[in-house]
């Protein structure tokens, strides 16, 4: 894992294609976690429903798509991996790019999903490709619904997700992104 996003109390880790061909073949592999000295007792991307299932084929035809797609959230003192966020994949032609989190039980009602976001957020925003942030989450999803209203997301509609059902469709410009959360961003 390289190439951390560094937010006030996170590093947020991308797989390396490697890390995902090694979780293929056994999902509780400590390996990729244990080579940079993190832990994950939470056994975070073990679950049913992970986007490591979603994700790994993105990654098999693009490496290049690494950074984008799966970070576990590992809380920098005490090295533990508490989370994952990562972009449902590349950034679309209308420049439009759609992300996922999840922090587990333990550590919820923090702001460490506020702090992932943020972080993820502003790492894209960087790219000049990108002109939406995209965030879709299920209408009986309340902490998450809570979340992206709080950060001034507009309601786009709802849009009916194979596995998950209906989800609401929320959206923000990179411009308004930036101006509502300047502080967030670096120089």
């Amino acid at each position: 894992m390289s190439g951390a996003i560094i937010t006030p109390r996170l590093e947020l880790h991308h797989l390396r294609p490697a890390d995902y061909e090694a979780l293929a073949i056994d999902r509780r592999d400590q390996r990729p976690w244990s080579e940079c000295g993190i832990t994950n007792p939470y056994r975070c991307l073990e679950e049913p429903g992970s986007p490591f299932h979603y994700r790994l084929p993105l990654l098999r035809r693009d490496a290049a798509l690494a950074p984008l797609l799966l970070r576990v959230a590992v809380l920098r003192e005490e090295r533990i991996i508490i989370g994952h966020a990562g972009f449902h994949g590349a950034i679309d032609a209308d420049g439009m790019i759609e992300i996922g989190f999840s922090v587990v039980p333990e550590y919820r009602d923090q702001g460490y999903g506020k702090e992932i976001l943020h972080g993820m957020w502003q790492w894209v925003c960087a790219s000049s490709a990108v002109r939406t942030l995209r965030y879709t989450v299920s209408p009986d999803n309340l902490p998450s619904q809570h979340i992206v209203r709080a950060l001034g997301f507009t309601h786009r509609g709802v849009q009916i997700d194979e596995e998950d059902g209906p989800e609401d469709i929320y959206e923000m410009s990179v411009e308004e992104y930036r101006q509502r959360h300047p502080s967030l961003l670096c120089p």
